[in-house]
């Protein structure tokens, strides 16, 4: 199919991995190539099927309780991050562990720990259930109360008014985290907020990208996972910007012709989590179908890398298989 006049695709630029799952995902690279198949990993390393499925192929094994994974073998903890509970889980059951928590995540578990300490309610804007809600809860349970959305302030209740702080989830919406606050503000005008912004800079930056791009894009298309908490903010943010549709795919085969009726500017991004390939097998679909024309829609620029976790200079094998011998008493002491 040949290019039709005024069809064009705005590309948003940043999109796809963040430093924190590209940091995550090569970890899970390298522990397969340095310490062999299987290394387990608790949960999905990141939101993303593909990434799973190709990771799977090499070897990784994913659970989802610390307790599947067979003594003496090798545990990853994903980048969502875990509570304290899970290590000592990982402790008790003769396990080598590596942390794949991405930093800025780990800083939200250090602002819970840090907070708590100072005897503050913890109000957490955040989605109930997901696992980095979980493992920053897990921090200061005593402490902490989840928050999700300004329709749950109403029923918010603290101890004292002038020692309340608010934390969030990193991969929320900033417009929605920002109208929480607000309500939360309103009504308890002493809150305090975190000494730096909870949401992740690549959260922020790619739905800026989006609300740039969303009042010209009848249709915005955004590559991700339906687990993936940035990806389908992505989709919200497009429509609040303009967007007359916005859809969520994994891959290019689910987008549906229909979608382009009418349509003769379409969005593409991606979210933290999405391989690069995806979105090429994308703008392939599209080209295919007369969208020839790419044009970027740059919103910031991208420069962070996360150094690996520090387990993986260690000989892992060998410490899971001493922690065995700690536990049958052949240890060599």
């Amino acid at each position: 199919m040949t290019a039709s006049p005024g069809r064009r695709v705005l590309l948003a630029a940043p999109r796809g991995y963040c430093a924190g799952v590209d940091r995550a995902v090569i970890a899970v690279e390298k522990a397969l190539e340095q310490y062999g198949a299987p290394v387990y990993v608790r949960h999905e390393i990141v939101h993303n099927k593909y990434v799973v499925q190709t990771l799977e192929k090499k070897g990784a094994i994913f659970v989802e309780r610390t307790e599947e994974v067979p003594p003496g073998n090798i545990v990853m903890f994903s980048a969502h991050g875990v509570a304290p509970a899970v290590h000592e889980e990982a402790r008790q059951g003769r396990l080598a562990t590596i942390d794949a928590t991405c930093p800025l995540v780990t800083k939200v578990h250090k602002e819970a720990v840090r907070f708590a300490s100072e005897d503050y309610d913890i109000l957490l804007i955040g989605h109930e259930g997901h696992e980095e809600v979980i493992g920053t809860s897990g921090e200061a349970p005593e402490h902490i109360q989840l928050v999700d959305g300004p329709s749950d302030v109403a029923k918010v209740e603290v101890r004292d008014e002038s020692k309340v702080v608010w934390l969030s989830q990193t991969t929320l919406s900033v417009d929605e985290t920002m109208e929480t606050v607000d309500a939360l503000k309103e009504k308890f005008p002493q809150l305090i907020s975190p000494p730096s912004d909870d949401i992740c800079y690549a959260t922020q930056n790619r739905q800026l990208a989006v609300k740039q791009m969303g009042a010209e894009a009848e249709l915005v298309i955004v590559v991700g996972s339906r687990n993936s908490s940035n990806s389908k903010r992505l989709v919200e943010v497009a429509k609040l910007a303009g967007s007359r549709e916005a859809y969520l795919v994994d891959f290019a085969d689910e987008i549906e012709e229909s979608w382009l009726e009418g349509v003769s500017t379409v969005g593409v991004t991606s979210g933290a989590s999405v391989p690069e390939i995806l979105v090429e097998q994308v703008l392939e679909w599209l080209s295919q179908r007369g969208f020839e024309d790419v044009e970027l829609v740059k919103a910031a620029e991208e420069s962070i890398i996360f150094s690996l976790p520090k387990e993986l200079r260690r000989d892992l094998r060998d410490e899971a298989a001493a922690l065995i011998a700690e536990r049958t008493g052949t240890s060599e002491e």
